[in-house]
């Protein structure tokens, strides 16, 4: 059974549907990308890391091979079955205490794009309160070309499956509906979801209301940032 969709997130598609709209098996089956090596450029060798929202363990396990000490965490439990290799968490992000620090947080799938800005501020609050005080919190955003209405749709192929946005709408000011379509050769899933544009004095802001500091943007797009515990005074 499909758990509860949290609002303005919807998924369709063979298998379980996670509650922010992810298809488990689509996911258990999505090639990592680039995203392990963008990590592994911009934290210490070895470190602990907890990986906030792992879905089925796209990135954990590339995480793991590289030497990470990677602590999952997730809210779907048919996600997480997927994840065998490291220690699991079963929990929403926000509100999460575990009462442990970590080298590393990672915050990715741009779920810091949610269009509930209350809900970002406690993802990023999760992140402060489980960074240690030398620690760093990577975080993945959406960039512009997610909000380029001109340029949908596109679609790609990576090692073996369709990728497509499908559909991007304006909802006012700083709301944007999408719709994502992915395929194989023998299943089809979609993903709408509503985001928000988070421009980067904005972004920076929000750090600083949870007592993170920006220390720099990794890449020309800002879609991955770095972000260090704020001093005391």
């Amino acid at each position: 059974m499909d758990a509860t969709p949290r609002a303005g997130h919807r998924g369709t598609g063979p298998g379980p549907i996670a509650p922010d709209g992810c298809a488990v098996e689509m996911y258990a089956r999505l090639p990592a990308g680039d995203e392990p090596a963008i990590v592994a450029a911009h934290a210490p060798a070895g470190a602990s890391l907890l990986e906030l929202g792992s879905g089925a363990g796209r990135l954990t396990r590339p995480l793991l091979a590289r030497g990470f000490q990677v602590v999952a965490v997730d809210e779907s439990p048919q996600m997480l079955a997927y994840v065998t290799e490291a220690r699991t968490v079963c929990a929403p992000i926000e509100g999460l205490d575990l009462g442990e620090r970590f080298d590393v947080v990672l915050l990715a799938s741009f779920l810091v794009n949610t269009a509930d800005a209350a809900l970002c501020a406690e993802l990023l609050a999760s992140c402060a309160r489980h960074v240690a005080p030398d620690g760093c919190v990577l975080i993945q955003r959406e960039n512009d070309q997610w909000h380029d209405e001109s340029r949908v749709p596109r679609e790609w192929e990576r090692d073996g499956q369709r990728i497509r946005i499908a559909a991007v709408e304006h909802r006012g000011a700083d709301r944007v509906a999408v719709r994502m379509e992915y395929g194989f050769e023998d299943a089809e899933w979609s993903h709408s979801f509503v985001s928000r544009v988070v421009p980067d004095a904005l972004f920076e802001a929000e750090l600083a209301a949870v007592g993170l500091a920006l220390d720099r943007y990794l890449t020309d797009d800002h879609s991955w940032a770095r972000a260090v515990p704020a001093p005391r005074d």
